[in-house]
């Protein structure tokens, strides 16, 4: 029961992102396809869908602080933090919207940075999966796909429209916030480019779970 529900839990969360105009909640529903995803690799009871799983639980919340702690450099600036407030934000924050964007790309997956290595893995272990792998790929990449499409939202929104109202009067976020943000940002490409030390201890995490799982 539990890869039907991954597969719901990366299709649905990633369709109402979609369509989601607060970027609090867009991110909180783009969650619930990531955990799909730590799932999808947790129900294949393989080795390699185990390390997939036990990875991107890292590699997501490298992803997911990025954009969360560029969020809380947003909150106080931009009231409600809806899609159309953050319009022309990145010419005043730069900074906090770089990193916004770099987490992003995380959490797509886009070679050289930490999700990508994670899902990566993912669609290894579907290609162990026989005629089913085949629907469980088409999955991941609907669920990357959609993401390419709620994080571009955000990115056109912000460094491609012309200010918002009041997005004239915005700040860039204090120094010590953005030494934190861009700390997480830049893991994210750090474990993307040298992944061997999260992926060793993915893998023996993964060794240990099979070892103690009951025999079928």
């Amino acid at each position: 029961f539990l890869m039907p529900l991954a597969v719901l839990a990366i299709l649905v969360g990633s369709a109402v992102a979609l369509f989601e105009t607060n970027l609090k909640r867009l991110l909180a529903y783009s969650s619930v396809a990531q955990i799909g995803y730590i799932l999808l690799g947790a129900s294949m009871v393989s080795l390699l869908g185990l390390t997939a799983s036990v990875l991107h639980m890292f590699n997501h919340a490298l992803a997911k602080g990025a954009l969360f702690l560029a969020v809380l450099c947003l909150a106080p600036r931009v009231a409600g933090l809806d899609l159309r407030d953050l319009a022309g934000a990145a010419r005043q924050m730069p900074w906090t919207m770089g990193a916004l964007v770099l987490g992003g790309l995380s959490l797509i997956g886009v070679p050289g940075t930490a999700g990508f290595i994670s899902e990566w893995y993912l669609v290894s272990a579907a290609m162990n999966e026989g005629a089913l792998g085949v629907l469980l790929i088409a999955v991941i990449v609907a669920g990357s796909l959609m993401a390419v499409v709620y994080i571009w939202r955000i990115v056109e929104i912000a460094w491609f429209r012309a200010p918002a109202q009041g997005a004239a009067n915005l700040t860039e976020a204090p120094l010590p916030a953005l030494l934190v943000t861009w700390s997480v940002a830049l893991a994210n490409l750090w474990f993307g480019l040298a992944p061997s030390v999260p992926l060793r201890l993915s893998t023996a995490a993964a060794e240990s779970l099979l070892r103690h799982l009951p025999s079928p």
